[in-house]
């Protein structure tokens, strides 16, 4: 019997009767923490700022972060692909991770695969009776001394056995083998599978062929993107015995932060001159032997004019920001020689309006710091909004802090 658990992002966990093999799974997973309890009960709790979903032959467990599921797809895939857009996730499932990165991928890869399997131009090394493309000379002699044939040969060839169709394939098998994903999206991954058969899958452990994106493969490149995720966040194994695991956890920090810097990076693109970068280098002492790097920078002709520092968690119950955030600021600021900085923070403000636009300011939203000359502005950003709205907010965020940088 396959017991569901659903947890919330940070929440207290649960209590329950477990199998050797689920606490086998539950040890070595990075999303969930185990405690004994009495009676040879166990309390099941998420990590902090972890999210995701965990299945075995008796447990299927999911925690839900503070967003949706669907948004949450967006965030990670936006991140590495800002031509993601908010449609590519409209109508995913919000409840449960499995079909919601199954579907969203195999919506994309069907996409995809609209104009027929991708093929490109490949070298092949191989050994044939007649000359094809060029002899490889050395190994020739050194494999064949003296012999006529066969002919160590080089040539290009029209294939479908690609990095791209490898890729592809081998995400679709790895969410076919999550166990009770929907039977109407095993169809749909069985049936790619099967049209990309042409491509070969690398056997147990081996790494797969990287890819790059070109102009010739750009219809793959949503699906692809996804299909990383899938690689990169989905891990399968067998150790609790004969009992499969599936797991799937990301990290939400990590998440937000790539989040605001790629969308900032964006917005910032089309209302300022200059250019916006990450983790900006900066020495902290006079002989330049300490580098601190903020978050996200924002320069025109070179010269610093807006500092971001992006955080995955409120600031304290009364508003304001945390002392250790404060100072980080401050010191970004100082040394910049500016006299603003800005925090955004993700929250669950309740007078953030349906379109996802940032609340009214408060008075804890900017704080002065004595004796400094710098004012630290706080901005949450609502992550419980649909993607649309993280974008707005964004935007929004973006406009309200190049009011105080100074720009030419």
């Amino acid at each position: 019997m396959t017991i569901r658990v659903d947890l919330a992002e940070n929440g207290d966990g649960v209590t329950l009767a477990l199998a050797e093999s689920d606490i086998a799974s539950i040890v070595g997973s990075a999303l969930l923490t185990l405690s004994p309890r009495p009676a040879g009960l166990w309390q099941v709790a998420p990590r902090p700022g972890m999210v995701g979903a965990l299945r075995t032959g008796h447990l299927d467990i999911v925690v839900h972060p503070k967003t949706s599921f669907a948004s949450l797809l967006f965030m990670l895939a936006h991140s590495r692909d800002p031509g993601f857009t908010p449609s590519l996730v409209d109508g995913i499932a919000d409840d449960d991770p499995w079909p919601a990165v199954a579907e969203t991928f195999v919506r994309l890869a069907e996409h995809s695969l609209t104009g027929g399997v991708l093929r490109s131009y490949t070298v092949v090394d191989d050994q044939l009776p007649v000359v094809r493309g060029r002899i490889r000379l050395v190994e020739q002699i050194t494999r064949h001394p003296g012999l006529p044939l066969p002919l160590e040969v080089r040539y290009s060839t029209l294939s479908a056995d690609i990095p791209e169709n490898r890729r592809l394939r081998a995400a679709a098998r790895r969410l076919t083998s999550v166990i009770r994903m929907p039977p109407a999206l095993l169809r749909r991954l069985d049936h790619l599978d099967h049209r990309l058969s042409v491509a070969t899958l690398p056997s147990s452990g081996a790494p797969l062929p990287p890819w790059r994106p070109t102009r010739m493969n750009e219809r793959y490149h949503h699906a692809l993107r996804i299909s990383d995720l899938i690689l990169d966040g989905i891990g399968l194994d067998t150790r609790a015995g004969d009992h499969p695991l599936a797991s799937f956890t990301v990290s939400m920090a990590t998440v937000f932060e790539d989040f605001v810097t790629v969308t900032l990076r964006e917005s910032l693109a089309r209302l300022s001159p200059g250019h916006t970068v990450d983790q900006h280098k900066l020495f902290l002492d006079e002989d330049r032997r300490i580098t601190v790097r903020p978050d996200i920078v924002h320069l025109v002709d070179g010269q610093e004019r807006a500092v971001y520092d992006a955080k995955y968690k409120m600031p304290g119950d009364d508003g304001i920001a945390t002392v250790a955030d404060l100072y980080q600021v401050t010191t970004y600021c100082a040394l910049m020689g500016l006299s603003h900085g800005h925090l955004v923070y993700a929250g669950t403000h309740t007078d953030a309006t349906s379109s996802g636009t940032a609340p009214q300011r408060t008075p804890s939203d900017t704080l002065t710091i004595r004796r400094t000359g710098v004012t630290i502005h706080l901005h949450r950003l609502n992550v419980t909004k649909r993607p649309t709205g993280l974008l707005e907010q964004i935007d929004r965020i973006a406009a309200d802090s190049l009011r105080f940088s100074s720009l030419p």
